[in-house]
C-alpha cells in the first residue's frame, strides 16, 4: 500500500526545478507587477522566429499537417538533417539514425535514458548545463562531476577525462559551445577527448545545440566527424531553438548510432509519440532554405556579438568581478567571488535590490560565478551592467 505520508517517487523526491525557468519567471512576475527589471537569466534569443520560417508552419497547417507524424519526424526534415550533418561535418548520416523529439531538452534525456541506467556513471564537466545531472539521476545513473575553473577556460583535458572513467562510466557529456561559460573546445581538444572515450568504450553525449553561434573564428567540430571509430560512440544533440530563434517550438534532433537511435524511437512512441507536426515543417524550411537562414542567423549573431563585447568590457570594470570573454552561445559566465557573497545570494539580491535577473552560477556547479544571457536588448544589457556595477559599489 502507497504511503499517505510519502506519495512521490524516488525520481519525483531526487528531480531539483531547473533554476534557469525560475529566475526567467520570478523577472517576468516583476516585469507584470510593473517593475523596470533587466532579464539576464533566460536562454532565449530576443529575436522573433523568422518569417520564412513561420510561413512555412502556417503553409503546413493550412494544407492540414495536423494529425499524428511518424514517431522519428517527418521523412523530409529527416532526410534534410541527414544531408546536413553530411555537407557541414562530413559525418556519413542515415536518415535511419535521425530522430526529431519535442525539444532539444528532451533529445538529451532521451540519448542518456536509451544509453544509461542504475549503477552507470555519467561524467559531466562543470560548469554544466543545469538539467544535465538531473537528467542522468532520472534515468537512475550517477553524475560524476569533473571541476574546471576560469584559468583552464572551462574545459577538462584528457587526463581529467582519464582519471574519472571507472568500470561504471557510461558516457561523457560534451557541450561545445558551452552553456553557460560560452567556452568552445578546439579542434584539437575534441580529437584528444575522443580518443579517451573511444580508447575506454565509454559514449560522447555532443550537445550540439549552440553550433552555429560563434564569434572570433572558432570552430566547431563534432566528436562524430572524426571518423568511424568516433561516430559510432558518439550522440549528437541537437535543434533549432538557439540558431533560429525557436525556443516555444520545442523541436529538438538526434544523430545516432543505430541501436540507439531505433531505442530512442520506441522509448519516444511510449512518451511523446512525435514533435509537433506542423512545426517541423517549419524546421524543414530553416534547412532548406539556405539563403534566407543564412541571413537570419547572420542578423542574430551580429548583434550577439557586439552585446558580448559591450558586456564583457562592462563585468571586467567593476571591482570584485573577472570575466572571459565568451567563443560561443550567448553566454558569459563572470567570476564574482571578490564581491564575497554566494551566488545564491548573490542573484537574489540582485533581483531583489538592483531588479536585475541573474542564475547563480551554483546552479551550474560553480558557487564562484553567475550567469549573463546577452540574449537580449542593448537597453537592457546597458542598464543591466550599471545596476550590476552599482550593486558591487555598495559591498565594497
Amino acid at each position: 500500500m502507497a504511503s499517505s505520508s510519502n506519495p512521490l517517487s524516488i525520481w519525483a523526491r531526487n528531480i531539483s526545478p531547473s533554476p534557469t525557468l525560475a529566475v526567467d519567471a520570478k523577472a517576468k512576475a516583476l516585469a507584470a507587477a510593473g517593475e523596470d527589471v533587466c532579464g539576464f537569466g533566460a536562454g532565449e534569443p530576443d529575436f522573433d522566429t523568422p518569417d520564412f520560417i513561420k510561413q512555412a508552419a502556417v503553409d503546413a497547417l493550412a494544407a492540414g499537417k495536423t494529425k499524428y507524424a511518424p514517431t522519428p519526424g517527418i521523412p523530409p526534415l529527416r532526410q534534410a538533417l541527414a544531408e546536413k550533418y553530411q555537407a557541414t561535418h562530413g559525418i556519413p548520416a542515415d536518415p535511419a539514425r535521425i530522430v526529431v523529439s519535442p525539444g532539444g531538452k528532451f533529445s538529451c534525456y532521451l540519448a542518456i535514458l536509451a544509453t544509461c541506467g542504475p549503477g552507470d556513471e555519467v561524467i559531466v564537466p562543470a560548469p554544466y548545463w543545469v538539467s544535465y545531472p538531473e537528467m542522468v539521476k532520472l534515468a537512475g545513473a550517477e553524475p560524476v562531476v569533473i571541476d574546471t575553473d576560469d584559468v583552464s577556460g572551462f574545459k577538462i583535458s584528457p587526463e581529467q577525462l582519464q582519471a574519472a572513467i571507472t568500470p561504471k562510466t557510461r558516457m561523457v557529456i560534451l557541450n561545445s559551445p558551452s552553456n553557460p561559460t560560452g567556452a568552445v573546445y578546439t579542434r584539437s581538444e575534441v580529437e584528444r577527448l575522443t580518443e579517451v572515450a573511444v580508447k575506454n568504450g565509454i559514449f560522447i553525449m555532443s550537445d550540439e545545440i549552440y553550433e552555429y553561434l560563434l564569434y572570433d573564428g572558432a570552430e566547431h567540430v563534432s566528436p562524430a566527424s572524426l571518423g568511424a571509430e568516433a561516430a559510432a560512440q558518439t550522440i549528437i544533440v541537437a535543434g533549432f531553438s538557439k540558431t533560429f530563434s525557436m525556443t516555444g517550438w520545442r523541436l529538438g534532433a538526434m544523430l545516432a548510432p543505430a541501436k540507439i537511435a531505433k531505442a530512442v524511437i520506441d522509448i519516444q512512441s511510449q512518451t511523446s509519440s512525435n514533435a509537433t507536426t506542423f512545426a517541423q515543417y517549419g524546421a524543414l524550411a530553416a534547412l532548406q532554405e539556405t539563403e534566407k537562414a543564412r541571413e537570419a542567423v547572420a542578423t542574430m549573431l551580429s548583434a550577439f556579438d557586439r552585446r558580448r563585447r559591450r558586456l564583457h568590457a562592462a563585468m571586467n570594470e567593476i571591482p570584485g568581478i573577472s570575466c572571459l570573454l565568451a567563443e560561443g552561445a550567448f553566454y558569459l559566465f563572470p567570476n564574482v567571488s571578490g564581491l564575497g557573497l554566494d551566488s545564491t545570494t548573490l542573484a537574489a539580491r540582485l533581483l531583489d535590490e538592483e531588479k536585475v535577473a541573474v542564475v547563480p552560477g551554483i546552479a551550474f556547479g560553480s558557487d564562484a560565478h553567475m550567469r549573463l544571457s546577452y540574449a537580449t536588448s542593448d537597453e537592457v544589457l546597458e542598464k543591466g551592467a550599471e545596476r550590476i556595477a552599482q550593486f558591487a559599489g555598495k559591498l565594497h
